[in-house]
């Protein structure tokens, strides 16, 4: 049987996660409750919403979990672009995340209409 740990799009997120971390480690300490905890809990969302969607009993709960782990990227998209513009990260720390972050996006939308498909055909 398939588990989350199994997924590639979930191991993608878990190093997503260890990447954010380390390179909000270096943020101004007045953004620790601010832009580096929001930052922080956007990528935790990504792996921690696949893996419950694996959880749950059905693909209809899974697909679901799947839209709340696609929204987590694309807020952390945004927050990256933030921390950029504020110069908290380098612009090549800018392009390395967001081109993980966008694999990501991409990969969780796959398997949502792959999901999808394949409910359709039930």
């Amino acid at each position: 049987m398939m588990t989350h740990k199994d997924l590639i799009v979930w191991k993608k997120g878990i190093n997503l996660v260890k990447v954010v971390y380390d390179m909000t480690a270096g943020f101004p300490s007045s953004e620790q409750f601010g832009l580096t905890s929001q930052i922080r809990r956007s990528a935790v969302s990504i792996p921690s919403n696949i893996a419950e969607g694996c959880g749950r009993n059905s693909d209809k709960e899974l697909i679901q979990f799947l839209y709340i782990a696609l929204g987590s990227a694309t807020e952390l998209e945004t927050q990256i672009i933030i921390s950029g513009e504020l110069n908290f990260l380098k612009k090549e720390d800018v392009a390395v995340l967001n081109e993980s972050v966008n694999e990501i996006i991409k990969m969780t939308t796959s398997l949502i209409k792959s999901l999808k498909t394949r409910n359709e055909t039930k």
